[in-house]
């Protein structure tokens, strides 16, 4: 399927790849070594900026900077179809912790053309981890992060009633149309855009 300069190809199997391999592949560093290192922060702020990664001072942590590494150096660089998985627990706040490894979440994207196609995660169910990763967020909504999400005090007595094993899927339509019709702009695609006034 040609996309721009590219020729997409949706045979299968599709790749996938963990965020931590797939950083590893681009800058050469091995963030899953910073396991157990106090100075883990420091360590991969100094990596990032000498892989060209801009803005990551202000990252918290290893997690935060793991994911701008990734966003920045392959994103843009997934043309064929891939799926990334394991992401880290501190960017997913309603993804379950993953069952055998620290520090991440069962959470998947697929990605082509450069762009997130889909995002998939199983969904976290103990209202306390859920409660913690809450407040988490509504400290950096409140310090400015326009991404971080509030406390959803409903959805935490949902949780504390009993909630039964869930997970989901969000394809994103209007990208899957833009590849299928080879359109550059989302744009061109939204069958009824919002326009500003002029």
């Amino acid at each position: 399927l040609p996309y721009g300069d590219h020729e997409v190809s949706f045979q299968r199997p599709w790749r996938r790849v963990t965020m931590n391999e797939i950083v590893l592949e681009h800058m050469g560093f091995d963030f899953s070594s910073l396991s157990g290192n106090p100075d883990a922060l420091s360590v991969a702020k100094e990596k990032a900026k000498e892989a060209g990664v801009p803005n990551v001072d202000g990252l918290k942590t290893v997690g935060y900077v793991l994911n701008e590494c990734f966003e920045e150096l392959c994103e843009p660089k997934l043309i064929q179809p891939t799926f990334v998985t394991d992401y880290p627990k501190e960017v997913s706040p309603l993804a379950k912790p993953h069952r055998s490894k620290e520090g991440v979440v069962e959470r998947f994207e697929l990605f082509a053309v450069g762009r997130e196609l889909a995002n998939s995660f199983s969904e976290l169910t103990d209202p306390i981890d859920q409660r913690e990763r809450f407040d988490a967020q509504a400290a950096k909504k409140a310090a400015g992060d326009e991404e971080a999400c509030g406390v959803d005090e409903d959805f935490l007595l949902a949780l504390e009633s009993g909630m039964p094993p869930t997970g989901g899927l969000g394809i994103g339509i209007d990208r899957l149309v833009m590849l299928l019709t080879n359109a550059p702009s989302i744009r061109d695609v939204i069958a009824f855009p919002l326009l500003k006034p002029e």
